[in-house]
């Protein structure tokens, strides 16, 4: 087994707050939000395959619901390396489940890797370069490395991990041990955390030896751990709902961070796009025709080129049409986007727009 790294892309999520364009049969990681032309996950496919020499050694998990898209976007994918979850239950089965496979596959001393399917990388290079460290990390010590990244905001919608004592340095870049994590803080305490100087955005993205994990999930996760070894996925229906940050990282004494410095975004929801594409001078974000008096700071999207739309007057909005749905929200509104989503859920004639 020469290969550094074998990373898994974990393209299950459902991408509520990018409705009306995400939806159900094609959720956020399948859709093309930064420009590029390409999908989320394919760009992070394209990014991973340098370091996992190839298509053979890249490994995506998602649900059954959208597995024939991951298929449709990843040709060259291999079939045996799509993992299908029947349901989702968030990220501790998935991670479980992953790694168990590919512990079969490779070994317990495989070095696994996992990254959302939906995430921004600006700086491609240095975006390899901390994954080589944090795979030398990974495989010298009994570790589970999570990428901090530096915070350039008080941002009260990520979690923070705070950075305990320095652990060397690997292909010149700083890891330390991590002291704890704290879910998404109030203003103030974000703010606090960030003037310290040993905070980082948790990133979701780990990185780890197969047996490391393996046996700290027996010790702090053996209800989702036990059924999936003894049954596989036909364990998933009585699996609790549980993210990895919850049933392991927080509770392992293992964990180290590595700050990265990459350029990075989760593109959680439409203000992704501003933070993206908004350019000096430019009164809006404009990926739709757009005539407009007085409107500013807005983000104004259509998915048909033929489609127009129009404002007067408007300030700090998000303008989306897709389809028969047509989004029109307050900037500062748009995490309540998935609380909409569920009274349409409720509506058995709208059901058909999620």
């Amino acid at each position: 087994m020469n290969q550094v790294l074998i990373p898994v892309i974990l393209a299950g999520g459902k991408g509520e707050r990018f409705w009306p364009l995400s939806r159900r049969q094609k959720p956020k990681q399948f859709l093309s939000l930064d420009g590029t032309g390409s999908s989320l996950l394919q760009s992070t496919a394209d990014r991973l395959l340098p370091l996992s020499s190839g298509w053979d050694n890249l490994w995506v998990i998602t649900s059954a619901l959208v597995a024939d898209v991951v298929r449709e976007q990843l040709p060259h994918l291999p079939k045996e390396n799509l993992l299908i979850e029947p349901e989702g239950r968030d990220t501790a089965p998935a991670v479980t489940w992953a790694t168990l496979e590919v512990a079969k596959r490779y070994g317990n001393d495989a070095v696994v890797g996992f990254f959302p399917a939906d995430h921004w990388i600006g700086d491609q290079t240095a975006y390899q370069n901390t994954l080589k460290a944090a795979s030398e990390v990974a495989q010298t010590k009994n570790a589970i490395v999570t990428l901090g990244i530096q915070p350039n905001f008080p941002s009260t919608g990520y979690g923070y991990i705070e950075q305990g004592e320095k652990e060397g340095e690997y292909n010149n870049l700083p890891v330390y041990r991590v002291s704890r994590f704290t879910e998404k803080p109030d203003q103030d305490t974000a703010q606090t955390f960030i003037e310290t100087g040993r905070f980082s955005w948790n990133s979701g993205m780990f990185i780890f030896r197969a047996e490391v994990v393996l046996n700290e999930l027996d010790t702090y996760a053996p209800n989702i751990i036990r059924p999936l070894k003894e049954q596989g996925t036909a364990a998933y229906a009585t699996l609790e709902k549980k993210s990895i940050d919850y049933a392991l990282m927080e509770q392992t004494q293992l964990a180290y961070v590595l700050p990265a410095d990459f350029g990075w975004d989760d593109l959680g929801d439409w203000n992704a796009l501003e933070r993206l594409l908004h350019k000096e001078g430019q009164k809006n974000v404009e990926l739709a025709t757009h005539v407009g008096l007085d409107t500013e700071g807005s983000i104004l999207y259509a998915n048909d080129a033929d489609e127009v739309i129009v404002t007067i007057g408007l300030e700090d909005v998000v303008i989306v049409r897709n389809g028969k749905a047509t989004l029109v929200v307050h900037k500062n509104r748009t995490q309540d986007i998935k609380q909409v989503l569920k009274l349409l859920q409720d509506n058995p004639q709208l059901e058909q727009l999620l």
